[in-house]
């Protein structure tokens, strides 16, 4: 199958949740009293979950088959570090390392079609300036195949960014395919930093020829089966963007106006056997997005699939013949609509394997062996081969083995009605032993966390979530909101969050928390706020524009001044400025940057009352250290107590399972203090993780004992 890119979203953006219009000036008050989570649930009858079972590296994950179908790679540690790992398809057993990283680990991977390599990508400390790497499988020989560090100007000079450094090129895999197995089509920025030429790579040789330069015209392209740069997507200046067809020269046609409203719900998946059709994503001239085939040459347009209440989300298409034989849609859970009847047996045959959602993960390319996945939400990850001809399922291994066997809770779906009247799908977890009663129903109200998604064009699915479970296992309910904004569910329910950052955004979650309390689930006085990106954005707006609402807050890599995080974006999300005027604010006239700054946790330091942890990875290109610094500054400044973590080897979140399990200790520990849950005391959490304790190091229980070299403050 060829992939496809098809240009910078800002999904990737990854921002914050919003407030509603802050309320009068309180005086200070004391964070209200923890209620013990033993005292309300069953949970101190379970065993603590240790934190490297959830947060340290899975056992095995990411199965992939090779295009002959013969052979089988994963991801596993290989001296406690992510590598791939290749094996036999009938034999994982037999698995040996066939790559040897030995910094982040590797986490996105894939076959070439020529049978003979494995292609990754890697960045560096979380810098998000991917590399493209080629292994040969047959002796494990590794080649980097964009070899560049610096971003050389028409003067042939590195170069810099605002902050004085030089720049370095993010490289990207735009397609592969099996009509040209030894070559690949990338993305590279290595001429100008804001836009990716286009080049054909050989695989064997690393040899690099340009077939497309991008002179500032398109944030992103889609590839013909051939690997030629057929489409390319332009960003327009109201938010929305032209699907243009590449002819020779400077020769363009459209294909597709998209408006700002349909932009982020409608995308091209790729082109057809013939290649005089291409699959799209489409909400134009509807409110979710269903699953077309366009002609080319006459724009007509024929539905495939659609659901009037979800996004086609995902396709199944024949490695060889190109078809669309499945479309995926996800409200509540992941639902398959089979267009191609000869794969229905073989749909049901994985439907048989149990109640889970599904996805088959790669296919070989004669079709008859496929890799598939099962996801349940109490419960590891599920992955087994199957065999199309026997129309057999066979298990090959879970992604967690310390969970088999282990009380996990149930992740119970929910919908919340808005103020306004916006259904927002939701889903919640309870301690184990809460609901005894009544599956769902605690019997009593629960100290709780609300976990918002970053994004925020993201969104919160069923299945298995290694957080929930985690703070469940400690005494806690947990909830987590499609607040308006979230992906899947439409483009008015997306579009409903145009510049309501700090506002609409924030009230869905107020709403959320004020449902869970009138169910009996959340004790409204021991209700935390939590999240990474837009959720640390979230956090923040919590603690400032509604003080009073939360008894805490835990803060990953979250914005705290809108005017300087947009300032402060990569390069090559520059095309994509319009699109954040149109969604968070025009930080270009005085009049928007004053409404940036009036939705900026910044601009109200002072009205935090309420316990703040804060952790920030130090390399991240999305959210600058700098965000994360002001805030804790400001907050010194006006003697208002924070514990700050830093992490020197991070980028936008905690990779390196020594970091991410460093960090949970410390909000674990945190959030005892403040909601009275139960926690596994900090100890040798630290042990090989490069955090450094900035701030409040006093302020959680056993963080300031912490042997490390690290800096630490009071």
């Amino acid at each position: 199958m060829t992939r496809f890119a098809t240009g910078f979203w800002l999904v990737a953006l990854v921002c914050a949740g919003c407030a509603r219009p802050a309320p009068p000036a309180a005086q200070p008050a004391s964070p209200p009293k923890a209620t013990p989570a033993a005292e309300t649930t069953a949970v101190a009858e379970v065993p603590l979950l240790p934190r490297d079972a959830i947060f340290g590296n899975p056992d095995r994950a990411n199965p992939q088959i090779s295009p002959d179908g013969k052979q089988l790679t994963f991801l596993a540690s290989d001296e406690g570090v992510l590598n791939v790992w290749l094996a036999p398809i009938d034999h994982p057993d037999q698995a040996k390392p066939l790559t040897h990283d030995r910094g982040r680990g590797i986490h996105e991977y894939f076959w070439a079609y020529t049978g003979k390599h494995v292609l990754y990508l890697q960045d560096t400390n979380g810098d998000e300036n991917d590399k493209i790497y080629a292994v040969d499988v047959s002796n494990g020989k590794e080649r980097v195949l964009t070899p560049f560090d610096e971003i050389l100007g028409p003067d042939h000079k590195p170069q810099k960014g605002p902050d004085g450094k030089p720049l370095k090129p993010k490289a990207l895999i735009l397609g592969v395919s099996p009509k040209v197995p030894g070559e690949i089509l990338i993305g590279l920025n290595k001429r100008d930093p804001v836009y990716h030429d286009v080049y054909r790579v050989d695989i064997q040789s690393g040899a690099l020829r340009e077939v497309f330069r991008n002179q500032g015209e398109f944030d992103g392209f889609v590839v013909d089966h051939e690997l030629r740069p057929r489409i390319g997507s332009k960003p327009t200046p109201d938010g929305g963007r032209d699907l243009l067809a590449i002819g020779a020269g400077k020769e363009r046609k459209l294909v597709a106006r998209v408006g700002p409203s349909d932009q982020a719900t409608t995308d091209v998946l790729g082109f057809d056997a013939s290649e005089r059709e291409i699959y799209m994503r489409d909400s134009r001239g509807r409110d979710t997005g269903a699953a077309l085939a366009v002609d080319l040459a006459t724009g007509k347009s024929r539905v495939l699939a659609e659901d009037p209440r979800a996004d086609a989300s995902g396709a199944m298409i024949h490695p060889t013949r190109y078809t669309v034989q499945a479309v995926s849609f996800e409200r509540e859970r992941v639902k398959w609509k089979v267009l191609d009847a000869s794969i229905q047996p073989d749909v049901d045959a994985i439907q048989a394997l149990g109640d889970a959602d599904w996805e088959v993960l790669d296919r070989s390319q004669d079709d008859k062996k496929w890799i598939v996945r099962l996801d349940v939400d109490d419960g590891p990850q599920r992955f087994y081969a199957y065999d199309r001809a026997t129309k057999k399922a066979s298990f090959l291994f879970v992604n967690r083995t310390k969970l088999e066997g282990v009380r996990l809770s149930k992740r119970h779906p929910a919908t919340i009605s808005s103020r306004d009247g916006l259904e927002m799908v939701s889903y919640y977890t309870l301690p184990p032993g809460a609901d005894a009663g009544s599956p769902g129903k605690p019997s009593k109200p629960l100290p709780t966390v609300l976990w918002v998604h970053g994004g925020p064009w993201y969104r919160d699915t069923w299945g298995y979530e290694p957080v929930h479970q985690w703070l469940a296992n400690r005494g806690y309910a947990v909830l987590s909101v499609n607040y308006r904004g979230s992906t899947g569910f439409g483009k008015s329910f997306l579009n409903a969050a145009n510049r309501e950052w700090a506002g609409k955004m924030h009230d869905d979650l107020i709403d959320a928390v004020d449902w869970a309390v009138k169910q009996g689930i959340a004790d409204p006085k021991n209700v935390c706020i939590a999240g990474g990106s837009y959720g640390g954005y979230a956090t923040l707006v919590g603690l400032t524009f509604t003080p009073e609402e939360f008894a805490c807050g835990v803060d990953i890599v979250g914005p705290s001044n809108l005017l300087t995080f947009i300032d402060s974006i990569p390069s090559y999300w520059k095309p994509a400025l319009d699109d954040i005027v149109l969604r968070v604010g025009d930080y270009r006239t005085d009049e928007g940057k004053a409404f940036l700054t009036s939705r900026s946790p910044l601009s109200r330091v002072d009205k935090i009352e309420r316990p703040l942890l804060i952790g920030q990875g130090a390399n991240d290109p999305r959210v600058k250290q700098a965000e994360s610094d002001q805030i804790v500054n400001a907050m010194l400044g006006k003697k208002i107590p924070v514990t700050y973590l830093l992490y020197p080897d991070e980028g936008h979140g905690f990779q390196k399972p020594a970091n991410r399990i460093s960090f949970f200790a410390v909000m674990e520990a945190f959030l005892s203090k403040h909601l009275g849950g139960r926690y596994e005391p900090i100890g040798q959490a630290f042990e090989g993780s490069s955090v450094e304790v900035l701030e409040g190091g006093s302020l959680v229980p056993g963080l300031a004992d912490v042997k490390s070299a690290r800096p630490k403050k009071d």
